[in-house]
């Protein structure tokens, strides 16, 4: 649950982020705890900035800054951002996944719910609730599990297919939201969607979303190439 508070110490708004300690498990709080941590080490113009993280009768929380605009889902409810706009968006969004990414930490989550954009023109990414921390020393960048190994955590039609799987994730997991959430941008719908969770899950797994040049004709190819590049199976790496 999010609550708009006042901090009456330095005179501001925030968001306080809290997970009810009488629904979840103590695994689930020691991991929101933990995870939230992660994700607080990060300080970045495009990354939600986290001012507090503890407990409080028995419930964590985590007090972030307060942001006021619109979030990229409902930004995309009028239809396709300019093409100025989604190369504005975008750049930011690689540059916190960038960041995010060279501190350590794997976001897991990237969708437009978790975009914000700012009513002052900026772009911030939301919620690494569900973060996964990465290994620095690892050139892979292997994912060292903060959730229980094989645990489904995401939001289907943005989940990468390792991620669907259960498989180990690495920063590609992100690249592969980002290009979901990149293809949305540009085409006013989902790259994989379906009426059931097992129908987006397939459509991940096996499917490819229309061209966007088709769709939006206005797209610039090198526009295409880029979301093929991070929507591509390890099945069709060859013949890229």
């Amino acid at each position: 649950e999010v609550f708009r508070a006042f901090d009456q110490r330095l005179e501001r708004k925030v968001a306080i982020k809290v997970l009810r300690a009488g629904v979840a498990s103590a695994e689930a709080q020691a991991r929101f705890l933990a995870e939230a941590r992660a994700a607080s080490a990060l300080n970045h113009p495009h990354v939600v900035t986290i001012h507090d993280v503890g407990t409080a009768d028995g419930a964590p929380y985590m007090v972030m800054e307060w942001l006021e605009g619109e979030t990229l889902r409902r930004k995309l409810a009028s239809g396709p951002l300019p093409m100025a706009e989604v190369r504005r968006v975008a750049a930011a969004v690689a540059a916190a996944l960038a960041a995010a990414h060279a501190a350590g930490i794997l976001h897991r989550d990237l969708k437009p719910e978790n975009i914000m954009l700012t009513a002052d023109g900026r772009v911030k990414v939301l919620d690494f609730g569900i973060a996964r921390r990465l290994t620095p020393a690892d050139t892979d960048l292997e994912a060292t599990s903060l959730t229980r190994a094989g645990t489904l955590v995401g939001t289907p039609g943005y989940m990468s297919p390792e991620q669907v799987r259960g498989e180990a994730l690495d920063a590609r997991s992100d690249q592969f939201a980002f290009g979901a959430v990149l293809y949305e941008m540009a085409s006013g719908r989902r790259a994989f969607s379906g009426a059931s969770l097992a129908d987006r899950q397939a459509a991940v797994l096996l499917g490819q979303p229309e061209p966007l040049t088709r769709v939006n004709p206005q797209a610039p190819a090198p526009l295409q190439w880029l979301i093929e590049l991070c929507l591509g199976k390890p099945a069709g790496e060859d013949e890229a």
